[in-house]
């Protein structure tokens, strides 16, 4: 009898074998565990127990680290008050008005369970608000939604209908003349824009204020997307830390330490079209979603502005960041792989890339790099931080790049078919599998 491994169990069950493509196995290398059993602070555990330092931290979702007791309580407290009851609860009255003391601009706010349908519920108002259809997006930033307005602009169309990939445009960040460029073609037609505030690099040159006056110039919405910045590069996110005031934004992930919160807010003029109270007014409908204010995450929210604030967790994030980020750096220069081998980026969220021996970036190295930190028991898919993440785990990803860097440089030399086992990690937009 062959025994199913979990990849065989999970892929016969679920599509991809995951319910987020950024964890299915093509995004990971061979060795890397195949299912995980459980996390605590800023390790997770597989199913045989074996330990990992963990920088994936649920997609991005876990910022003060897996089982924060807490978190947890205020969590349980709520589904001890019954979760999810007939009509609004006090939990879910007290998150909206947290929300809305804590970011200055926002005057109203609307919970859901995932950020795809709060980034669609704000092109959805910005189509009503405006008039127009038309939706333009940040090229560099990877991912918004898994609605059809945004994956029609990805090379996965199959299952789009042309109109919904016609309908949305592409523009760079930090370059604003792309931007002029779609209004001056598109000015009747075009009903928002959507980015993050920033991803792999600050705005440069009041880049994000002059997407804002583009967007008075010409009617359109102007929305931000904090799903990952909010409440990481500062309380009130990167909108805070940049001084700047979208028409909408959206939040999710870090919201509530891995419960599952987003939502999108915003002013009132815009927000309020999804409202009843004003009879007479042509009714839009907007999120309405069974969970969408489930007592347990709103809970785990308001828990985690709290200790957010009493342990001065985003000063940490920028902290480690920082460190970490010259310790992998000066590691490569002392293996002779600086050129080959980079950590970049906005400290509170650094990034690496993977460079092959003609300097070429390189999946292949990416997995690489990933597969002999798994082999020293750090999964590193990407790096995420979290107030969990300490001295000790600082110098434990330390000792382990002596040993990964010297087979970094020795697949340099060699040639990497010597080093990788398996396939490498592939794009999760790509047109084929």
């Amino acid at each position: 009898m062959i025994l199913q491994t979990y990849q065989d169990r999970l892929l016969k069950v679920i599509p991809a074998g995951a319910h987020t493509y950024s964890r299915g196995f093509d995004q990971y290398p061979s060795n890397a565990p195949q299912i995980l059993k459980n996390g605590l602070g800023a390790y997770v555990y597989d199913d045989k127990d074996n330990k990992y330092l963990d920088y994936g931290m649920a997609l991005r979702a876990v910022n003060l680290g897996y089982a924060n007791d807490k978190i947890n309580q205020a969590a349980i407290k709520e589904i001890n008050n019954g979760n999810n009851l007939t009509r609004a609860s006090m939990i879910e009255l007290e998150a909206a008005e947290l929300l809305v003391d804590l970011i200055p601009f926002v005057d109203m706010v609307k919970f859901t369970k995932n950020g795809s349908t709060a980034t669609t519920a704000a092109i959805k108002l910005s189509r009503a608000y405006t008039n127009k259809t038309m939706v333009v997006r940040c090229a560099e930033h990877p991912f918004f939604s898994y609605d059809d307005w945004f994956i029609g602009s990805t090379p996965v169309t199959k299952g789009i209908k042309q109109d919904d990939i016609d309908n949305t445009k592409l523009f760079h960040y930090n370059d604003i003349k792309s931007l002029e460029n779609l209004f001056e073609k598109y000015s009747d037609q075009i009903a928002c824009v959507i980015l993050e505030p920033a991803t792999t690099e600050h705005p440069k040159d009041n880049f994000l204020h002059k997407v804002k006056e583009l967007c008075l110039k010409y009617n359109a919405v102007f929305i931000l997307d904090e799903m990952i910045t909010g409440f990481r590069w500062s309380l009130g996110g990167a909108c805070e830390y940049y001084k700047i005031e979208p028409d909408l934004v959206t939040y999710g992930k870090a919201m509530a330490n891995g419960f599952s919160v987003a939502c999108i807010a915003g002013k009132k003029e815009i927000m309020s079209l999804g409202s009843i109270e004003k009879k007479g007014s042509e009714r839009l409908f907007l999120l309405s979603t069974t969970h969408g204010a489930e007592m347990c995450g709103l809970g785990a929210f308001v828990e985690s502005i709290k200790f957010l604030r009493e342990n001065k967790v985003i000063d940490h994030l920028w902290d480690y960041g920082n460190k970490l980020i010259d310790i992998m750096n000066n590691k490569a220069k002392e293996y002779n792989i600086s050129e080959y081998f980079i950590v970049d980026g906005i400290s509170c969220s650094p990034y690496y890339l993977t460079y092959d021996k003609n300097k070429n970036l390189s999946l292949e190295f990416r997995t690489l790099f990933a597969q002999e930190m798994i082999k020293q028991g750090i999964l590193i898919p990407w790096i995420a931080l979290s107030y969990a993440h300490g001295k000790d785990e600082l110098e434990f990803t330390k000792k382990a790049l002596n040993k990964v860097f010297s087979i970094y440089r020795k697949a340099l030399d060699e040639g990497i078919d010597k080093y990788l086992d398996g396939e490498s990690i592939k794009p999760v937009f790509r047109k084929y599998n």
